[in-house]
């Protein structure tokens, strides 16, 4: 409930407010969320596990942190950029060395013998195409609504209202997909789903109507998650022994959260390059003197927010505008096609690793903490 509550808050208090009250109400909830915990979450932990992997933890945080902010600036600085390069590489470096610790160390932070689970392995592929798709997909749809759509701050949040709905009323029966047909069917058909809900929300142009253009596509995309969430959670937490579910859980999430800040950087680089072919083909024709290109160059990484600048005349301003909003559409079309490409492979996955009926239990767990 407070899934579908959030979004319509956040707008509003956006709309009426300041987007600042959007991170103080965080506050509450996180306090309240720590006095249930420790009130009502009992303890667990493994026997076999004496101590933090605090260097995994201070390698992978400063690995994601450089690989995010190189992909975040290179719509800005360009990719020849030292910044650029030296984030990058260092970013890389990290996820390297991280995994050559992980076999290392006696307790790691993420055991890497979960990861000979076919089953283990297979959903948190899964999981990386899924969660990336729909952390660009909700990174820009917003943006396409507000400053393309012209839709309220209040409004936009609601719009995704159907899926959430959807996905809470069919939880229960989403659940009883992998008793019924095994896991393999839904995490199928639940992907090919979303796919065919991502490919309807490249349809829409400029001005489109709600109920016919995005809520059909909410219903589907939502129709698609319900069916893929529950199993692809039931193949996690099967594929490990008992004591090892809260690290599987951990991980699997952890992937979700890494796979929309990543799709967020990545893709986004993606979406203003995009962006900035369409719009400068766009006003090819145009007369522009030099110092209106540079203004224009220089803000691309606002999107449909870019304006023209103060000293063209109202003619001109209006054809840019009307360029701002084509290039933004061209590049939602873009990535709204990438994403049904990354869960349909992560259908394709589900095809290669999801077993038809039971879910195989990892490997050797006893060795994998002691190696």
């Amino acid at each position: 409930m407070m899934t579908a509550l959030g979004p319509v808050l956040g707008g509003w208090l956006i709309e009426h407010a300041s987007w600042h009250w959007v991170y103080f109400i965080n506050v509450p909830l996180a306090a309240l969320v720590l006095v249930i915990s420790v009130w009502r979450v009992p303890e667990s932990h493994s026997s076999k596990t004496r101590s933090v992997d605090w260097l995994a933890v201070a390698i992978v945080t400063l690995g994601l942190a450089a690989l995010v902010y190189g992909f975040l600036e290179t719509p800005i600085l360009g990719w020849t950029d030292p910044r650029v390069i030296g984030s990058l590489i260092f970013g890389f470096g990290s996820l390297v060395l991280f995994v050559f610790v992980e076999k290392t160390v006696r307790t790691p932070m993420v055991p890497l013998k979960l990861f000979q689970s076919a089953g283990f392995s297979g959903a948190n592929q899964m999981t990386l195409g899924l969660y990336a798709a729909l952390g660009i997909f909700f990174f820009l749809f917003p943006l396409n609504l507000i400053q393309i759509q012209k839709y309220s701050a209040t409004a936009t949040g609601a719009a995704a209202l159907p899926m959430i709905l959807l996905m809470f009323l069919l939880s229960r029966w989403s659940g009883g997909l992998i008793t019924r047909y095994g896991p393999k069917l839904p995490l199928l058909l639940g992907p090919l789903t979303v796919a065919a809900g991502f490919l309807l929300f490249a349809a829409p142009n400029m001005r489109a109507h709600y109920w016919t253009s995005f809520f059909p596509a909410f219903i589907v995309l939502g129709l698609g998650m319900a069916i893929s969430v529950a199993p692809l959670t039931t193949v996690v937490m099967d594929s490990v022994e008992q004591e090892r579910v809260g690290t599987a859980s951990g991980i699997n999430n952890a992937v979700a959260r890494v796979a929309g800040v990543l799709a967020v950087a990545v893709l986004g680089a993606v979406m203003v390059a995009a962006f900035d072919h369409s719009l400068w083909q766009s006003l090819a024709g145009l007369k522009l003197n030099a110092d209106v290109v540079h203004k224009l160059r220089s803000n691309e990484a606002r999107l449909g927010s870019l304006d023209a600048p103060s000293n063209v005349d109202p003619q001109t301003a209006a054809r840019i505008r009307g360029a701002v909003a084509e290039a933004f559409v061209f590049g939602f079309r873009l990535i709204m096609f990438i994403c049904a490409g990354l869960v349909i492979a992560s259908a394709a996955v589900a095809w290669r690793k999801i077993p038809s009926q039971t879910v195989e239990r990892e490997p050797d767990l006893g060795t994998a903490v002691a190696n």
